[in-house]
């Protein structure tokens, strides 16, 4: 026990070392997730001499991020996206596998074995792919939904292949008798699932919320994702798909969003965990000896994967972009086929260096996966050949401007940008816009709306649609580090130009002032703004004192309004929250450094503080005279960033 427990204790600390490097560096925490069971590994330091013991723990982590993911899938989603998953999902599995299979027949001359490398092969990874697409926002797009309807294929195909090949190995008869028996057990499960998902769950969930405790929402959302889980392995099929089906079902309930934030850290632990037991996997030895052949193997089984997905894809109509980018992101092997090379070996159908080999194609392709998709558009650049977008806009421009001088620049058309494009053409103000979504810009076209494909933050986008010549110009997505790159751009182009950005915060206001913002529109400040305009007018106030009041808070930049205390649900994310401002109310104990103090005599901007107001004797004084002493039992109101505020707080009361 001691010893599990120190070896378990060394590898969390090694992890928590690299994933704070490898963050450093800007890059992915699987990478450092790896490292660290190479290095925890049987073949390193030895603190884990077998990787099988942490196996089912890392495995929950697969269970809990399907779950997630079932979250965001609707059943009409996933019926309308049947084509994918059962034409592009089946061609891909059944086209790769017969290749595979090809080709290690011709070197290893036996069937058996050359199906368990070709299954294997076949496979990408489910937990990699996904995790990483999340974290590039590429889930929703066209590309990113055709690889997750491919991996759903794939774990349904992990069935028949986990049960083909210990027959093989036993040279029993009857695979077609056991597998379609296995795959009636399947279907009828599902069955099972979708039914209890549909008219069960949300009823339970419901009651429990009814309570009002956030334990018993957690412990429920955890048995329910590993209860549907259980239920599909008992009957054959992987856990992850019972998972990602009970996601799924109760992705169309209200509680899809408090799930979702109850179950990520658990989700992000256990994988964390998962991808160290994939590292511990890897013998250096023989993975040194062979690299040359199995970075030979990886590249061909890229290509084949790639050159497939991408051949099905476009033939099935698909955009060339969205063909080659599905393709790129799962060139990789997968973790279930870590599962089929192990059974495999089990059974005596694998030599000790044909697993070595395969296990170290596996953590090699795995390793590279979170870099090749965070760099997905520039390398599906590189294949597609686009056509120059500066020729569409000139022309579009030249053909549709009507001989008009633009005004106004709008860059981003969502729902924001359409809003003020409605309103600038009921006034008769001339504008452009330009946007990144091939797909909004086509239908707003259709509409009539004069809005262009592109990317806002290229100069050369920007100089086409004429932002050096327009005198307003709107940056109305609420992405700041985007809006950070475009507006540097725009002030290279035109240093004279009135900007107004919006923003979701008041996060980095001073960023983007600092950048070249004429104007920042924080979303959560201007809703205050309204709710407050609305509850002053039925309180009976003059609608010019409120008008006057509104400008006010603008023209002085909110800056009465970017303080707020913080709450047990506020993000403390120590990268948001050195951002924001918190208010700290300090009453000022006996005995405290501060008191007999006049308030000009303290240094608040030293330690980088605003006294808001003072309390005393229950009575309010929002701008206090600097010559007031501090008393005990005054409440002074202070307001700046988190550590700030805490060591003012240490400072009022220590000296």
């Amino acid at each position: 026990m001691n010893g599990t427990f120190s070896s378990l204790l060394l590898l969390l600390a090694v992890a928590v070392i690299l994933v704070w490097l490898f963050r450093r560096i800007k890059l992915p925490a699987i990478l450092a997730y790896l490292v660290a069971g190479i290095i925890a590994g049987p073949d390193v330091m030895g603190w884990i001499a077998d990787p099988d013991d942490y196996h089912l723990v890392a495995e929950l982590g697969i269970v809990l991020l399907l779950f997630s993911l079932g979250l965001e899938f609707s059943l009409p989603k996933m019926i309308a996206m049947r084509r994918w998953v059962f034409g592009l999902g089946a061609a891909q599995v059944l086209g790769s596998l017969l290749i595979f299979l090809l080709i290690a027949f011709i070197w290893l001359d036996e069937w058996a074995a050359s199906l368990a490398i070709a299954g294997a092969l076949a496979l990408s990874s489910t937990a990699v792919v996904i995790k990483q697409l999340k974290e590039s926002a590429q889930t929703s797009t066209r590309r990113g939904q055709m690889s997750v309807a491919i991996l759903l294929f794939q774990d349904i195909a992990v069935v028949p292949l986990l049960i083909i090949i210990p027959l093989l190995a036993s040279d029993d008869g009857n695979i077609g008798t056991t597998l379609l028996f296995a795959l009636a057990k399947g279907a009828a499960v599902i069955a099972v699932l979708m039914t209890i998902g549909k008219w069960v769950l949300p009823y339970l969930f419901k009651e429990i919320a009814k309570q009002r405790t956030d334990e018993l929402f957690v412990l429920a959302t955890l048995l329910v994702a590993l209860v549907a889980g259980g239920m599909t392995h008992i009957f054959g099929l992987s856990m992850a798909l019972g998972a990602f089906l009970a996601g799924m079902m109760l992705g169309e309930s209200q509680y899809k969003h408090q799930l979702e934030a109850d179950i990520r850290p658990f989700r992000d632990i256990l994988m964390g965990l998962f991808f160290t037991t994939i590292g511990m996997q890897l013998q250096l030895y023989g993975f040194v000896q062979n690299f040359h052949w199995i970075l030979l193997a990886l590249v061909i089984m890229a290509v084949i994967k790639i050159a497939l997905i991408s051949s099905v894809a476009r033939f099935m109509g698909e955009r060339d972009e969205d063909a080659w980018g599905s393709g790129i992101s799962l060139f990789q092997m997968g973790e279930f086929g870590f599962v089929i090379v192990a059974l495999a070996s089990t059974h005596g159908l694998l030599s000790k260096e044909i697993v070595t080999s395969m296990i170290g194609i596996g953590v090699l392709s795995m390793a590279m996966t979170p870099i090749i998709i965070h760099r997905l558009k520039p390398l599906v650049n590189l294949v597609v050949r686009h056509p120059d977008p500066l020729v569409d806009i000139e022309k579009q421009r030249t053909t549709g401007s009507e001989g008009l001088e633009n005004q106004v620049l709008i860059c981003g058309f969502g729902r924001v940008g359409q809003t003020m494009s409605r309103f600038l053409d009921a006034e008769g103000i001339t504008h452009i816009a330009v946007d990144n979504d091939p797909m909004r810009v086509q239908e707003a076209v259709a509409g009539g709306a004069r809005v262009y494909f592109g990317d806002s933050a290229r100069k050369d986008i920007l100089r086409a649609v004429g932002a050096e010549t327009v005198d307003l110009i709107i940056i109305s997505f609420a992405d700041d580090l985007r809006a950070l790159d475009v507006l540097k751009e725009l002030r290279q182009l035109n240093p004279d130009a009135y900007i107004i950005v919006r923003s979701k915060d008041d996060m980095r206001l001073t960023q983007l002032q600092e950048a070249g913002a004429s104007q920042v529109v924080p979303d959560t400040l201007e809703a205050s703004l309204m709710l407050i305009s609305h509850v002053l007018n039925r309180s009976g106030i003059p609608i010019r004192r409120i008008l006057a009041r509104l400008d006010k808070e603008r023209r002085n930049h909110y800056g009465e309004m970017h303080g707020f205390f913080q709450g047990s649900e506020t993000d403390m994310d120590p990268e948001l929250s050195d951002k924001l401002e918190f208010l700290k109310a300090l009453t000022l104990p006996e005995g405290a450094w501060a008191i007999g103090k006049r308030i000009d005599e303290l240094d608040w901007d030293k330690h980088q503080v605003q006294l808001k107001a003072l309390r005393r004797d229950d009575e309010e004084f929002p701008e206090p005279d600097s010559d007031t002493e501090l008393e005990s039992q005054d409440v002074v109101l202070l307001m700046g960033k988190p550590r700030y505020v805490e060591a003012a707080e240490r400072w009022l009361l220590e000296g």
